[in-house]
C-alpha cells in the first residue's frame, strides 16, 4: 500500500447524506417540503463550520416558518442522524484496513449535534482519530482543519490518503501535501488509488 494512514470523510463516504431526501423522511407535503428546504438547507454550511449555534438555529428556523411546521422542525433537528444510510462498501473496507493494522482517521464537516450523536456509532470505535468541524469552528476546505488533524495525531500529510466526496475538499488536502480521491461510491477506485 502506498500510504500509512487513510482519512475518511463521513457524508457520502461512510453514510449517505442528502438534505432533501432527509427532509422527506419527516414531511411528505410538497409545499411544506419546499418551505422546510428553503429554511433549513442554506444554513447547513454555517452549522458545519460552527458559526451559528445549533439550538439557536432551531428557534430561528421555527420563527420564519408557518406555525404548523414547528413540530416537524424540532423532530428533524433531533432525529435526522438516525436516517443516514450507512455505505456498506466503505464500512467493509474499514474492517479490511483494520485487519491489516492500517491507522484510519475521520475528518468531517458536521454540526455540533452530529459530532456528539456520532459517538454512538459502533464503527467509529475503529478509528484512531476523529475530527468534526463545528466544535472547532473551522471546516474543510480551510487549511486549519487539515492542520489540526495532522498536528493532533502527529501525521505526516504525505503519508495520508483522503477520501471525500467533494472536489474542493480534496483540493484543500492536496495543497497541504495530502493526496486523495473524490469518492463517487466505488470503493474499488479507492483501493486502486492506494495500491491496496
Amino acid at each position: 500500500m502506498n500510504y500509512k494512514n487513510i482519512v475518511f470523510d463521513f457524508g457520502n463516504v461512510l453514510g449517505k447524506f442528502d438534505g432533501i431526501a432527509l427532509l422527506k423522511q419527516f414531511c411528505s407535503d410538497e409545499n411544506d417540503l419546499q418551505l422546510l428546504s428553503d429554511a433549513i438547507l442554506p444554513k447547513w454550511d454555517a452549522l458545519d463550520n460552527g458559526s451559528i449555534d445549533y439550538d439557536q438555529n432551531i428557534e430561528d428556523t421555527i420563527a420564519i416558518l408557518p406555525g404548523h411546521l414547528e413540530p416537524i422542525v424540532r423532530k428533524f433537528f433531533r432525529e435526522w442522524p438516525d436516517h443516514l444510510t450507512p455505505l456498506t462498501q466503505t464500512l467493509d473496507f474499514i474492517l479490511e484496513l483494520k485487519e491489516r493494522n492500517v491507522p484510519i482517521y475521520l475528518l468531517s464537516n458536521a454540526p455540533t449535534y452530529f459530532a456528539e450523536w456520532a459517538k454512538g456509532y459502533d464503527f467509529l470505535k475503529n478509528f484512531d482519530g476523529i475530527v468534526f468541524s463545528a466544535p472547532l469552528k473551522i471546516a474543510k476546505p480551510e487549511p486549519d482543519i487539515y492542520q489540526y488533524l495532522f498536528h493532533t495525531y502527529s501525521l505526516d500529510p504525505k503519508e495520508c490518503f483522503f477520501i471525500d466526496d467533494l472536489e474542493r475538499n480534496i483540493e484543500g488536502a492536496r495543497k497541504l501535501g495530502m493526496d486523495g480521491i473524490i469518492f463517487t461510491g466505488n470503493i474499488e477506485d479507492v483501493k486502486k488509488a492506494i495500491n491496496f
